[in-house]
Order: C-alpha cells, then sequence, then structure tokens
C-alpha cells in the first residue's frame, strides 16, 4: 500500500481523538478511585492519577508498538527519521516520558517554587501530610534549594518564575505556529523524539490546499506572536525604567517621611516597616510604594483584602506619610 506525509489536518484529527481517549480513560479512573477512596484523597490525587491513565493509554499503544486510537482512527503509522522504520523503543520511550510525565514533573517543581519563594511555613505543613508523596519529595528538595538562598536573591527568584511560565506559553505557541508552517511535528514531545508520521495514501488531490490553507495560518500565528513579544518587552522596559526612576527619588530624599516633627507614619503591612512614599490601592489600602509595586509585578490584587486591579491604578500620595 502507498504511503505519504501526513499533513497537517491528519496530525490534528489525530491528537483531538487521542485527546478524547485519553479524557474518557481520565474520568472513568478518577471516578473509580473517588468511590474506593473518597473525595478527599481523591482531590489529593487526582493529578497522579490523570498521569498514570495517560501512562497506561500510550504504555499499551505507542510503547508497546501498536497505533493509538486517534493514528488508527485516520490511518496513520509512526516512523523514525529514516520514514522507513518504526521509531526504537528508546525513542518511543523518550516520547511517552517527555509527553505525559515531563509536564506533569515541570507544573509541579514550578508550583512548588513559587510557594516556597512567597513564604512556605503553610506548605511545610501540607506536605508533611503526604510525605511519602512524589509531591512532598520534590517540594522538599525545593525548599532546601531556596533555603540556601538569601533574601534578596529570593526576591528575585519569584517574578523570575512567573517570567519563565510565559516563556513555556510563547515557546509553545510558536512551536504550533512551526507545525501549521511545516506540517512536521505537532507535539513538542513528538519534535524532541523525532518522531513524523505517514499516512496510507488515498485521494491526494487537495493535499495540496490543505498544506497552503495551513501554512497562512501558520504565517499569521508568527505575526501575532511577534506583536506580543515585542508587547511584553515594551511593558517590561516601562517597568525597569519606573523602577530606576523610584530607586533615584527614594535616593535623593531618604528623611522625606520624618519631616514635619510630627509622630511616626503607619506602617506597610508588606515590609512591617514605617510606610515610606504612601502609595494608595483601589480599595483604600496604603503600602509603601516600593513594597505595592513590587507585589503588583507577581499578583495583581490587594494583599489584604485580594481584591483584583491593575498595576496603573495605583495612586501615589505625595506629601502624606
Amino acid at each position: 500500500m502507498p504511503l505519504a506525509p501526513a499533513n497537517q489536518s491528519h496530525l490534528i484529527r489525530s491528537s483531538q481523538k487521542d485527546e478524547y481517549y485519553q479524557s474518557s480513560l481520565r474520568n472513568t479512573a478518577n471516578e473509580a478511585f473517588q468511590t474506593l477512596a473518597g473525595s478527599k484523597r481523591w482531590l489529593d490525587w487526582r493529578r497522579e492519577i490523570e498521569l498514570l491513565s495517560d501512562l497506561a493509554y500510550y504504555g499499551l499503544t505507542t510503547l508497546s508498538g501498536y497505533q493509538t486510537l486517534g493514528e488508527e482512527y485516520v490511518h496513520m503509522v509512526q516512523v523514525d527519521p529514516t520514514k522507513h522504520r518504526v521509531p526504537s523503543r528508546a525513542r518511543r520511550s523518550l516520547f511517552v516520558l517527555l509527553h505525559s510525565f515531563f509536564p506533569y514533573l515541570l507544573e509541579k517543581v514550578l508550583v512548588s517554587l513559587e510557594n516556597e519563594l512567597e513564604g512556605g511555613g503553610a506548605r511545610q505543613r501540607q506536605a508533611a501530610s503526604r510525605s511519602w508523596s512524589l509531591e512532598a519529595w520534590l517540594r522538599r528538595g525545593v525548599q532546601r534549594g531556596v533555603g540556601l538562598l538569601p533574601e534578596p536573591q529570593r526576591r528575585a527568584c519569584l517574578p523570575a518564575v512567573s517570567v519563565l511560565r510565559q516563556a513555556l506559553t510563547l515557546l509553545q505557541r510558536l512551536h504550533v505556529a512551526l507545525f501549521y508552517l511545516s506540517g512536521s511535528f505537532y507535539h513538542l514531545s513528538k519534535r524532541a523524539a523525532a518522531i513524523t508520521y505517514l499516512r496510507v495514501a488515498g485521494l491526494q488531490g487537495d493535499d495540496g490546499t490543505i498544506r497552503s490553507s495551513y501554512r497562512l495560518l501558520g504565517a499569521l500565528s508568527l505575526l501575532q506572536l511577534l506583536i506580543t513579544v515585542s508587547l511584553q518587552l515594551n511593558n517590561y522596559r516601562k517597568k525597569q525604567r519606573a523602577r530606576q526612576e523610584w530607586q533615584l527619588h527614594r535616593n535623593l530624599s531618604p528623611q522625606h517621611t520624618h519631616s514635619g516633627g510630627g509622630p511616626q507614619g503607619a506602617s506597610c503591612m508588606l515590609c512591617l516597616e514605617e510606610r515610606r512614599h504612601s502609595t494608595c490601592t483601589p480599595c483604600g489600602h496604603l503600602f509603601c510604594w516600593e513594597c505595592i509595586t513590587e507585589w503588583c509585578n507577581t499578583k495583581a490584587e490587594c494583599p489584604l483584602c485580594r481584591e483584583k486591579f491593575e498595576p496603573h491604578r495605583l495612586v501615589y500620595l505625595r506629601n502624606c506619610s
């Protein structure tokens, strides 16, 4: 039977079909575990159950050398870079680990890192309740690593975690745009494992039209991604400029808040020191300018009442201690 490279539409339909069956398997596993162990334990282990379901699905199909249900639906087979052989077991194992286990591991590490950098006293007690789980082991490793950092480096690392999350999102969007252009890899894990597809050739009259349509979509996706990155870099430069101006202003008037001979001003609830250069949130709470702007770099909400607001709505109060 003649074989031809699968185009973008075949790869997308195959992935959607696989996601449908994976979702069904996850739901069945979740319902079974919740019935046997109760809702509390199910909430604690829900993410791990979904991971085991995905590993079981790919273990019984790709890892065992069979087609997935999505690949069978569109009559595709996996091939290695030579286009003449099916991928080796090592290559298939790499794909399964990168596709199922690595996103789970990365998310757990980033969440643990964020929690620890924000202040991990309560999180440590939570980890103790699941001391033999993978999540608790990761959290203890993150705690040991963060514990070696001085306080200034901790404060610098928290925005870095947010930047890393944004970078991963942009990387995924770039990968999808490249897929629309080339039609080779729909998942990053398959790109890393160099696994491509051949399909049973049928009527191919519209194959060129399909690829041209997806190339146009890829070009538009790249353009949108470039605009998004440009806007984010522009916002970052504005924040850096505002921070430098603030530091300069603070250095030029260090004694401003103590002038007038009156009683000392109220304290800032973030730094727990006397409030300097008072700044008001839309909900009416007062903080130091530097404290609340640093807070808004990671969370656009009031630290006290949790009201959401945009950072540009902060009001700097002049001549107010």
